[in-house]
């Protein structure tokens, strides 16, 4: 297991989430790629902290299909598999079309304005061919209907199945379609903003529900 030399190591009073976290990002940009076996005593060395919430993580990351866990033997980087993707995209569209028909009603001039700023980044990103930083807008921006509707089991669910969708995320915005995703944020926000939560939701849901394996729509 190749271990990268050039990443901060953790605070040792950091959370397992920000363990999990950092696993998780490590898989889905390629860090660790398909097949790749992970030994928890090689990754807390790298991120410096104990074995347990590296253990915790890996767990967690084998509920989400990121790896695969055997008992006693070893844990290894999931390979892709198009229809684990195809089941998350379908679980994760529809918890984001209930999220932003929950939040469109409440939302505020401040949270449409927080929406088009995340795309304001998101496009800036896509211009300079920077994949992780639109990610991390893509994130922002759809995250403003998710804590608004603060719904706990719609957020547990999309934590869970985000992440496989995320890879899907990644060979999209690298590529030639990645502008197009501009188009389709600016729309959903422009719905939410005039308040029409039927089709901003249907929006919500096209735009997940696009995503293939392969890569398609966000």
């Amino acid at each position: 297991m190749p271990i990268p030399t050039d990443s901060p190591a953790l605070d040792r009073g950091l959370l397992r989430d920000d363990v999990y976290r950092r696993l998780r990002d490590a898989i889905i940009d390629g860090t660790f790629g398909p097949g790749e076996q992970l030994r928890d005593l090689e990754v807390a060395e790298w991120l410096g902290v104990s074995r347990t919430p590296v253990r915790e993580a890996l767990l967690r990351l084998a509920q989400a299909g990121l790896v695969i866990a055997q008992p006693g033997r070893s844990t290894i980087v999931a390979p892709l598999d198009q229809r684990a993707c195809r089941e998350a995209r379908d679980v994760v569209a529809a918890m984001h079309e209930l999220a932003v028909h929950e939040a469109v009603p409440s939302m505020t001039t401040a949270d449409v304005d927080e929406m088009r700023a995340a795309n304001e980044r998101f496009e800036r990103a896509i211009e300079r061919g920077d994949v992780d930083a639109a990610l991390r807008a893509d994130d922002e921006l759809h995250a403003v209907p998710v804590t608004i509707a603060a719904n706990r089991a719609l957020s547990a669910v999309l934590d869970q199945f985000s992440p496989l969708v995320r890879r899907a995320e990644r060979l999209r915005f690298a590529s030639s379609h990645a502008r197009e995703s501009v188009v389709r944020h600016a729309e959903l926000i422009r719905l939410c903003a005039a308040g029409d939560a039927a089709k901003a939701s249907a929006l919500a849901f096209d735009t997940f529900y696009g995503l293939s394996s392969e890569g398609g729509d966000d």
